[in-house]
């Protein structure tokens, strides 16, 4: 098997793991991605936020590699060194790539139902400046409805093409794609109001910013307010395990179950997250589980209790 090391830490994975998947397996100090979905044939290479160092790309060549590569999308080679946060080199450019990022994106978090589990936001506050050096105007896009149950904001969108790749690959007739080219390319549909596939629903999970929100939840709680639970029900269609939002005894929200990387385990059909909203519908399992990392976790169970504390979840 390869062996590769990461920020001084040395692993064997198996032929052909990507640097990122690798970091993965190390779980530390594991270069962001705004782009990537493990799920998602194709993805990646598009935002470029996990840009790493390969100061050594072989055994066989024991040069480094002459300019940042992303990790993404770059496999293991045996012996291969690479630098993530190690490196100021990398700290700078993702700087820069933030910047980059935010140059379109509108300021709305206080008004935007993806705050407290936006990954660009947790981005801006790593790696973000306190003042921006563009003195032009941010692009703005009129708003169209393409579809019952999800609301785009084509402002916040970065173009990371995920929910594009959740359509051709769940459903079977893709209706949205990036239209035009340049500065003017756009997330959109020709015809409005047709996104009504059974699996539509994912493209919310998937999106990492505030673009695509579901419209049945906006505006009703921040997602630190509400409480996670894991939950299931038979379907016909889809796994039927999901993540309910509670406030109170009221069902705001259903998402599919993400892991610590914010990437869902098992996408979940629109009967389940739109149309069986209540209570009753579900067989309760237990609170979800929430990366520290988030805001979410706030007053809710973390991931380190899992191996922590084994007997909590015994006692469940």
């Amino acid at each position: 098997m390869p062996k590769v090391t990461i920020d001084n830490i040395t692993i064997d994975v198996p032929p052909g793991t990507t640097i990122l998947n690798a970091a993965r397996m190390i779980g530390e100090n594991v270069p962001p991605a705004m782009c990537y979905y493990s799920k998602l044939k194709g993805s990646g290479g598009k935002c470029r936020v996990c840009l790493v160092k390969v100061t050594k790309s072989s055994e066989q060549n024991p040069r480094g590699m002459p300019k940042l590569v992303a990790s993404c999308c770059t496999q293991i080679a045996d012996g291969m060194v690479v630098e993530n946060v190690t490196s100021p080199e990398v700290i700078e450019a993702r700087k820069g790539i933030v910047e980059l990022l935010l140059i379109n994106h509108p300021l709305d978090c206080p008004v935007c139902d993806q705050a407290g589990e936006c990954h660009l936001q947790d981005l801006s506050y790593e790696h973000g400046a306190a003042t921006t050096r563009y003195d032009f105007g941010r692009r703005t896009f009129d708003k169209i409805d393409i579809g019952p149950y999800i609301q785009l904001h084509m402002t916040r969108c970065i173009l990371c093409y995920r929910c594009v790749y959740t359509a051709d690959q769940l459903t079977n007739e893709r209706r949205h794609g990036v239209i035009n080219r340049g500065d003017a390319a756009e997330i959109s549909t020709y015809i409005q109001n047709v996104i009504d596939n059974d699996f539509s629903g994912n493209v919310i999970d998937v999106c990492p910013v505030g673009a695509l929100t579901d419209k049945t939840f906006r505006f009703k709680s921040r997602v630190w307010f509400t409480k996670p639970m894991n939950a299931h029900r038979h379907c016909d269609k889809c796994s039927g395990k999901v993540t309910l939002w509670f406030q109170g005894e009221e069902v705001l929200r259903v998402t599919g179950r993400k892991d610590k990387y914010g990437e869902v385990d098992e996408f979940i059909c629109n009967t389940c997250r739109f149309e069986t909203k209540q209570k009753s519908d579900w067989v309760i399992e237990g609170p979800r589980r929430i990366d520290t990392h988030s805001v979410i976790a706030q007053n809710h169970l973390p991931y380190e209790l899992d191996v922590v504390h084994p007997q909590i979840e015994a006692a469940q």
